[in-house]
């Protein structure tokens, strides 16, 4: 039995709406991605599957929001609502910032595609449009140390969309769930922990020392974000420079 037919049979089997349902699982398995009470969004939603195994993840306290442009027929748990709108919409957006609140989403997932062509290039950058479309919605809806999931075909326009998201997360890798079909470039990057902090690596400035932390270390604050500085101790003014950006804290180094 060739793959696209098990994956295909066990979603019918399993009442998946779609073989991609598995796609998504497997990405869960490999990066950690959902979580008992979260708030998933995802974009271009329609059929379902991806809905379905969010809803699963997240159980009864979580939340899961689909958006496409096509009506998604409702999956009847009480966990997931769907609204048929286009993400690049201003009110859509609006919609969906008001629907997640202040704290924000906990990851934004897509497995949206372009209509293929069969002319290679303009599908790969079709997709890349596509994913960079996800991943502009995805900064104004995660909260702090969310998670990102969009799909693209690899082609040489991959490199610069991953260059574009690295700086706002931990870090950003590639997967290819075994339920890809053979035959596709499909890949799926995957953005963990995004950073809303006012500091990105490398930064220099200076800073007061104005607590210690567990360790001993130095405590700073900028904007009201916590940066570990090394070797620095209360009352201290010194400069720094940052080397390692979490979603609520940094580590620094005196360079002073």
């Amino acid at each position: 039995m060739s793959r696209k037919d098990h994956w295909y049979n066990k979603a019918k089997q399993e009442g998946y709406r779609a073989r991609s349902a598995y796609k998504l699982k497997q990405i869960d398995e490999s990066s950690d991605l959902l979580s008992e009470g979260d708030t998933v969004v995802d974009l271009g939603a329609a059929p379902g599957g991806w809905l379905q195994v969010a809803s699963e993840a997240v159980g009864e306290g979580g939340t899961v929001i689909g958006v496409d442009l096509q009506r998604i027929k409702s999956l009847e748990t009480e966990n997931t609502e769907t609204v048929r709108g286009d993400m690049t919409h201003d009110r859509t957006r609006e919609w969906l910032r008001d629907r997640v609140g202040e704290g924000g989403a906990d990851a934004v997932i897509s497995d949206m595609a372009p209509n293929m062509t069969g002319e290679y290039s303009l599908d790969h950058a079709r997709s890349v449009h596509l994913a960079r479309q996800a991943f502009e919605t995805a900064l104004e809806i995660l909260g702090p140390g969310g998670d990102v999931v969009v799909k693209v075909f690899d082609g040489p326009e991959l490199a610069d969309l991953r260059e574009e998201m690295e700086p706002y997360f931990q870090y950003v890798k590639s997967v290819r769930p075994e339920a890809s079909r053979e035959e596709s470039s499909e890949q799926f990057l995957v953005a963990k922990g995004r950073l809303t902090g006012p500091v990105k690596s490398g930064d220099e400035l200076e800073v007061e020392i104005v607590d210690e932390g567990a360790e001993g270390d130095g405590i700073a604050r900028v904007e009201g974000f916590t940066v570990f500085v090394s070797g620095a101790e209360i009352g201290e003014t010194v400069r720094v420079r940052v080397d390692d950006v979490k979603p609520t804290f940094a580590f620094a180094e005196r360079v002073d």
